[in-house]
């Protein structure tokens, strides 16, 4: 991780995981492994999957397609997938680009 992302991700992880228990009430906040994948940890089925990318679609304005669900499997991937959109999102278009 570098300086700047290290940062912010606390903090995203953080509003990210408010979402996940939103989605799967029955998830404990304080026992999740932001490494392993949340169908390993509990039953978060293709449902849950397509609730939780419409929660994070509505909480941080970013379009997530079904081909990119598998990114949202963990915690940690799917922090650094929304920062990552979010980072597209403030990029200057390529045209601009020099």
């Amino acid at each position: 991780m570098s300086g700047s992302s290290a940062a912010v991700e606390p903090a995203l992880a953080a509003q990210i995981l408010a979402l996940l228990v939103e989605v799967a009430p029955d998830v404990d906040p304080a026992v999740v492994r932001p490494a392993e994948d949340f169908r390993q940890q509990f039953d978060f089925d293709s449902m849950d999957v397509f609730s939780f990318a419409t929660a994070l679609h509505a909480r941080f304005g970013i379009d997530i397609p079904e081909r990119d669900y598998r990114q949202l499997a963990s915690l940690e991937k799917c922090a650094a997938y929304v920062a990552a959109k979010l980072g597209e999102r403030h990029a200057p278009p390529a045209a601009l680009k020099s």
